[in-house]
C-alpha cells in the first residue's frame, strides 16, 4: 500500500501532538537553575568547611556526579527528567546520567559484557574527544613553548 506525502504528513500530525514549547522552556530553565543552585550551595558549604578553591570545585563536582548516579540507579532521576526536560542536561548531571543509564539497561547481560561494556556507549565519544583534543592542544602548546 502506497500513501502520498500529504497523507503521511496528516497521519504523523495526528499521531504526535505538538509539544508545549514555552512550558518546556520554563521547566528546563527552572529545573536547570535548581540544579545549579544546589551545586552553588554545595560549593559554599565546602568553602565554609575550609577547603581551598580547587578542592571545593572538585568536591562539588564529585558530589553532583555521585548524587546523580545514585538517583539514576534508583530510578528517581529519570522521573525528574520527564518533567524537567533539557533542564537536567546541565553538563555534570547529564553526563553522570548518560554513563549510568546504559550500564543499568544492559546489566542483565552480565558485569563485563553488560554493565562495563555499555557504560560509556553514550558518554564514550565525549570522553574520547575530550581526551584526544586535550592531548592535541597540550602537544601544540608544548611544541610552541620549545621555540
Amino acid at each position: 500500500m502506497s500513501i502520498s506525502k500529504d497523507e503521511y504528513s496528516k497521519m504523523t500530525d495526528k499521531a504526535s501532538p505538538n509539544s508545549p514549547v514555552i512550558l518546556n522552556c520554563i521547566k528546563a530553565f527552572l529545573f536547570g537553575g535548581l540544579i545549579c543552585t544546589i551545586g552553588q550551595v554545595i560549593m559554599e558549604l565546602l568553602k565554609n568547611a575550609g577547603l581551598n578553591e580547587k578542592e571545593t570545585a572538585a568536591g562539588t563536582s564529585a558530589i553532583l556526579i555521585i548524587a546523580t548516579a545514585i538517583l539514576t540507579g534508583i530510578g528517581v532521576f529519570d522521573k525528574i527528567a520527564r518533567h524537567a526536560g533539557a533542564g537536567t542536561i546541565v553538563p555534570i548531571t547529564g553526563f553522570a546520567n548518560s554513563v549510568v543509564s546504559p550500564a543499568l539497561e544492559f546489566q542483565h547481560e552480565g558485569f563485563v559484557l553488560g554493565t562495563a561494556a555499555q557504560m560509556f556507549t553514550i558518554a564514550g565519544p565525549v570522553i574520547v574527544y575530550g581526551i584526544g583534543s586535550s592531548f592535541l592542544y597540550g602537544l601544540i602548546i608544548y611544541i610552541f613553548k620549545l621555540y
